[in-house]
């Protein structure tokens, strides 16, 4: 009996590293996508109980489309996306610290 037949065969996920991904959204985008459409849908709902159907309807299309948009340009520049500063900067050593 040989050694590697005492023991049984597991298969491995290895997509551990990936981020997590749904429907194109990745990562913190996917919590992003979740509040745009809980304050798209709870707008909607407060603006059509106080003033009416048409301006209900307006804050749901305009705040969706802004979270979409908003979302799509960030997810662009990637997932981990940090600070850019432009410009010429200059560092002085300061001696006697």
């Amino acid at each position: 009996m040989a050694v590697n037949d005492s023991y049984p065969d597991y298969p491995i996920f290895k997509g551990l590293q990936k981020p997590l991904e749904f429907m194109g959204l990745q990562g913190r985008y996917i919590y992003w996508a979740a509040a745009t459409a809980a304050v798209a849908l709870l707008g909607f709902m407060t603006m059509y109980a106080i003033i009416g159907l048409l301006t209900g309807l307006i804050f749901l299309v305009a705040a969706l489309s802004f979270g979409i948009i908003l979302i799509l340009i960030k997810q662009r520049k990637g997932l981990h996306t940090k600070k850019e500063d432009k410009g010429i900067f200059i560092y002085h050593h300061s001696e006697g610290l």
